[in-house]
């Protein structure tokens, strides 16, 4: 197309588009067999062109400028005109890469490049005088509008006649349904509830669980979540696993991670890498910074007081050790007692266990009821006088009940007990606020929140961190030392011995910028509308028994099928490219409590989509020779 006939359109017209597509048939390889047909796809861009008001997109070049005021609030963009490079626009939906030759995918899923991107824009980076960032940095991930040529996998369909596909968002009837079907869940007003203040009242909700003044809302922000657009910024959902579009629902073992927090720490590594603080060069200050700056982001996401307060470990485990071999060492002694619950996580039982025998302490435990929830009643009766510290997962990992976190911290506290909350498995599925649960230790992993692995956090009460001593010693933890003795820096550095992991630090700090950009309320309704859609179907599926049915409860789905050992289940969704846990998820007495020593354990993260539990159901329903 010449220059004077762009000046003669003044927009993008049919014919130009049909030209375009033409041109790139050409340049395409031969299309196997049930690939998308490149005129079929030319066509559905005419459409959507035509259906653009006032049709304002033109072409400037060899770049096309796209102005799509009106799609802003459908998709979150931010600012609703941006410069795109070519063609971007007309990126095939992921169903049809998947279906294009392996060699063609990495061009059509590569996320779109911004023509003029300001320095380390949308993706966390510093800037750094006298440097700009290479382009690929310069694109929000969701500042791009882009149509979506949704082509459901026809295997998927064909297994499931009898279930109704939701390839749309569910309507307020939908959930209302679902809600009614399965009584158990909670809905979203109500999640966290029992980790908030007691004198919180949530709005009065009406007979199907929502409040009217919650419904204008919730249409809102599930027109803002674009799953189709998240998906896109996890590279590793392009990936095939026997031949299968792998399916992810293993997250609460870990996520897996955004283009933002990979790129992230990548430039760290071109462009930053260095030892932190005291050196006198620009890479050791730039490295500071950023390592600094992720701590900064962390005490934001928890609402820490100060970032003084925020600790970087190694995971959950190592903060939960820390606080042990610190805190607990030096406050606990024989008869002292330690509050647990029946369904924590391996690393918030053992730890305990250790310090109660090295020092002649009692180690306590309180009951769950059928459903997995913790008695308040009988947790309240095991406190006393001599109870030292309670510790208490927010998110139970094997059967994903949300405790009632907030009591829990109230009580502990009229006995004098200070009390550490284990986040590892909420962080990515509710807001938290540490002032809120006024706890005096929270712990999570940086690989459970969509992350780098190797990276967690340690949040600490100034008066229980200034009254722990150092646990490790080393470089960076000291003021000064003699062979007589050794002064000590306040917290953090004080816990924070040797070289840290500097980089995953960083890649931390950018999940935490990429979840924020989401907002965690529409992650929630997102991940809670999921959760109703899946266990209303598990309890189709003949001789499956769901363990753990809380009423609060977050994206996990632990089951049994009964013919089937656990690891049968999980090779066979294997086989089909599902990824989940099968095992007893280091938690083998929750697991006990309910008479079984593994489990399957499907569980949910923002990326996954209706298509992925249709999926699940499909293999579980052939083993069990429904609809075959």
């Amino acid at each position: 197309m010449t220059t004077s006939d762009q000046d003669k359109a003044g927009s993008f017209s049919p014919q130009m588009i049909a030209d375009v597509a033409e041109d790139a048939r050409g340049a395409l390889p031969s299309a196997p067999a049930g690939a998308p047909d490149v005129a079929a796809l030319a066509q559905m861009a005419n459409e959507f062109f035509r259906a653009l008001p006032g049709q304002t997109g033109q072409f400037s070049g060899a770049q096309s400028a796209v102005t799509l005021p009106s799609m802003a609030p459908q998709f979150g963009a931010t600012p609703a005109s941006m410069t795109a490079a070519p063609y971007t626009d007309r990126l095939p939906s992921e169903a049809n890469v998947q279906q294009m030759p392996s060699s063609f995918q990495p061009e059509l899923s590569a996320s779109p490049v911004s023509a003029n991107p300001a320095p380390y824009s949308g993706a966390g980076f510093p800037q750094h005088e006298g440097q700009s960032a290479p382009a690929e940095y310069g694109a929000s991930p969701f500042s791009l509008p882009m149509p979506s040529f949704d082509l459901p996998f026809p295997s998927f369909e064909a297994a499931l006649p009898a279930i109704p596909r939701m390839d749309a968002l569910p309507t307020e009837e939908d959930v209302n349904a679902a809600l009614n079907s399965v009584s158990s869940l909670y809905f979203l007003e109500n999640a966290g509830a029992l980790s908030r203040p007691a004198a919180a009242k949530p709005s009065p909700p009406t007979a199907a669980g929502i409040s009217p003044a919650l419904l204008p809302d919730l249409q809102l922000s599930r027109k803002q979540f674009d799953v189709g657009a998240v998906r896109r910024d996890f590279p590793i959902l392009q990936e095939r696993v026997n031949g299968k579009p792998l399916i992810w629902l293993d997250n609460a073992a870990t996520t897996q991670k955004p283009r933002s927090v990979i790129d992230r720490i990548s430039y760290f590594y071109e462009h930053e890498n260095s030892n932190i603080h005291r050196a006198a060069h620009e890479l050791a200050a730039r490295a500071t910074d950023a390592y600094e700056g992720a701590r900064q982001k962390v005490a934001r996401f928890l609402n820490a007081p100060s970032v003084n307060e925020v600790i970087f470990v190694r995971g959950a485990t190592e903060a939960i050790n820390l606080v042990a071999k610190s805190w607990g060492k030096r406050h606990i002694g024989k008869d002292d007692e330690i509050v647990i619950s029946w369904i924590e996580h391996h690393a918030n039982i053992v730890p305990w266990q250790m310090l109660a025998a090295e020092t002649g302490a009692r180690l306590r435990v309180a009951p769950v009821d059928d459903d997995g929830q913790i008695l308040l009643d009988e947790f309240e009766k095991l406190l006393n006088p001599r109870t030292r510290l309670v510790s208490v997962t927010q998110v139970s990992n094997a059967l994903g009940t949300i405790t009632p976190t907030r009591q829990i911290v109230q009580m502990a506290h009229r006995y004098g007990a200070k009390v550490l909350v284990d986040g590892a498995q909420s962080v990515s599925h509710m807001s938290t606020d540490v002032q809120v649960l006024d706890c005096d230790f929270f712990v999570f992993s940086g690989h459970k929140v969509f992350g780098p692995t190797g990276i967690g956090v340690l949040y600490g009460k100034p008066d229980a961190l200034a009254d722990s001593p150092p646990w490790q010693g080393g470089g960076n933890m000291i003021v000064d030392v003699t062979f007589e003795k050794t002064i000590y820096h306040a917290p953090p550095a004080r816990f924070e011995a040797g070289t840290g992991n500097i980089a995953d630090a960083v890649g931390l700090g950018a999940a935490i910028d990429y979840v924020e950009q989401l907002g965690m309320e529409n992650i929630a309704r997102h991940e809670h509308d999921l959760l109703i859609y899946a266990t209303k179907w598990l309890q189709t599926i003949p001789g499956l028994r769901l363990i753990g049915t809380a009423k609060e409860k977050a994206s996990v789905m632990s089951f049994v099928l009964d013919g089937y050992k656990t690891e049968e289940v999980g090779a066979a969704l294997n086989k089909e490219g599902i990824a989940v846990r099968s095992g007893h998820h280091c938690a083998q007495p929750a697991l006990r409590r309910f008479g079984v020593e593994t489990s399957v354990r499907p569980s949910l993260a923002l990326y996954n989509t209706y298509g992925d539990v249709d999926a699940l159901i499909a293999v579980l329903r052939k083993l069990k020779n429904i609809g075959a």
